[in-house]
């Protein structure tokens, strides 16, 4: 019989409420969440600016089983399509920013983001409007566990 995971799990926290780094850097420990199956995720954020002009960047790493190295997501631009020649895309990895509207707090969700053949994945996140007066960020996740047995 095949193992069966919860469909939907209750809020994880990726990152308690708390002031970003200093000088724009990057959280130093993300919370890692070991999920060993595919998964979809969506993200719940949660962030108060320091100052006027305050924004923050994150980006989702992820680790192969049994591994300690962590691997950045990537985005793609496509090359432009010309008969009877090769098309050359880029690839980068990836961050986001959010930019704040209003000195209260702003909420937004995002996602799903499908998480695929890896052993865990965290998030860094880091205060990149004024770096100066860093912002407070919370971040949660609910995962529907969609892998072997899951639901969906």
């Amino acid at each position: 019989m095949l193992p069966i995971y919860p469909t939907i799990s209750n809020p994880v926290t990726l990152r308690a409420s708390a002031a970003l780094a200093a000088a724009g850097a990057w959280d130093a420990a993300p919370t890692e969440v070991i999920i060993g199956t595919t998964s979809r995720i969506m993200l719940y954020f949660e962030y108060t600016r320091g100052a006027a002009g305050g924004a923050f960047d994150w980006k989702i790493e992820t680790a192969l089983p049994a591994g300690t190295d962590w691997y950045q997501t990537t985005i793609e631009a496509p090359g432009v399509m010309i008969a009877g020649a090769d098309v050359q895309s880029f690839v980068q990895r990836n961050y986001r920013t959010y930019s704040s509207t209003a000195a209260a707090v702003e909420r937004f969700v995002y996602g799903p983001v499908e998480i695929d053949a890896v052993e865990g994945w965290r998030i860094a996140a880091r205060e990149s409007g004024v770096v100066g007066t860093p912002g407070t960020l919370e971040i949660m996740a609910m995962i529907d566990n969609i892998g072997t047995g899951g639901g969906g």
